[in-house]
């Protein structure tokens, strides 16, 4: 049996997923990979390989690192590949490539659409209160995440779930969607779905802006900022010059009359110790936080440590 020669488009951890299991897929062979370059990570600047590379090179296939994709695409035509597959590349793909494969380009996408469109969908799943999200497979058109759906496969947001795990799942359910529906890609008996345009919304790429937490908003769209920025990029807030990262929070039922933004005290709540800041007449309980200068820490630390002279000062 001919394999059908296949171009994978990814860059970041989650992609990973996806590239590991078309190595496994029997009926497919990954002639190459097109991730973004390489970039300098840490303070010290050290050229780091993308997580999709690092796989790459294991399995001695070739990788492609353009800068400006739509500037630089020839090697994917010389490549000539049957099928293309993509998730969470990061830069639009060119017509010329799209109209390439006999087999058609198919992207994976981590979220129900036609909702949460663009970069950051799993992010945005938890910071706007969705319910539930899930991975769509679609056909691949010049606009973005807009091509006709092919597969879906969801999955329920529970109240205390951050995005790192919600991420992992998600990995784990794009992996299983794509087995699944890779056999009726490679004979064309898929069936396409055409999104509903009225039902759109964006998952725009989180901000610098909206890193910074902002206590005057109702409590449960305070909790979901928070969890939703774990564990990157993390939010934060201003207290006493210094900025306060959260790392782990929880909601409460314990009420308060505090100004939006105070810190009220430290709780014992179910053998933990927790940092209480104020919002919406509730307290949201923070049990692991970053002063900073300090690396992370437990509330309980905090409290022992410099965190009593933070009590009835406001995070702004």
């Amino acid at each position: 049996m001919n394999k059908v020669r296949t171009l994978f488009m990814g860059t970041p951890e989650f992609a990973c997923s996806i590239l590991e299991q078309l190595y496994q897929e029997e009926a497919v062979e990954v002639i190459g990979l097109v991730s973004q370059p390489d970039r300098r990570v840490g303070r010290k600047q050290v050229l780091e390989m993308t997580p999709t590379k690092k796989i790459a090179v294991e399995h001695n296939t070739p990788v492609y690192q353009p800068e400006k994709l739509k500037q630089d695409y020839q090697m994917i035509m010389d490549l000539q590949p049957d099928l293309i597959i993509t998730c969470a590349y990061g830069q639009m793909v060119p017509d010329a490539v799209l109209e390439l494969p006999k087999l058609g380009c198919f992207n994976v996408h981590a979220s129900l659409l036609p909702k949460l469109r663009g970069g950051a969908p799993i992010h945005k799943a938890i910071m706007y209160g969705e319910e539930k999200t899930g991975i769509t497979i679609m056909e691949m058109v010049h606009k973005m995440d807009a091509g006709d759906m092919i597969s879906q496969k969801e999955i329920v947001i529970t109240d205390d779930m951050v995005t790192g795990v919600l991420y992992d799942e998600l990995m784990k359910i794009g992996a299983e969607l794509l087995h699944e529906t890779l056999p009726s890609l490679l004979d064309g008996t898929y069936t396409r779905t055409p999104q509903d345009e009225s039902l759109v919304t964006y998952a725009w790429n989180v901000s610098k802006e909206e890193e910074k937490v902002d206590f005057n908003k109702d409590y449960r769209t305070v909790y979901n900022h928070i969890r939703s920025l774990i564990p990157v990029p993390v939010s934060y807030g201003i207290c006493m010059d210094k900025k306060i990262k959260f790392w782990s929070v929880k909601m409460s039922d314990k009420k308060t009359n505090a100004e939006n933004g105070t810190i009220t005290d430290f709780y014992d709540v179910d053998g933990n110790t927790y940092m209480g800041i104020a919002c919406d007449g509730k307290l949201l309980l923070v049990d692991v936080l970053q002063v900073e200068g300090k690396g992370k820490m437990l509330a309980r630390d905090f409290k022992n440590g410099q965190g009593k002279q933070y009590i009835g000062q406001r995070i702004s």
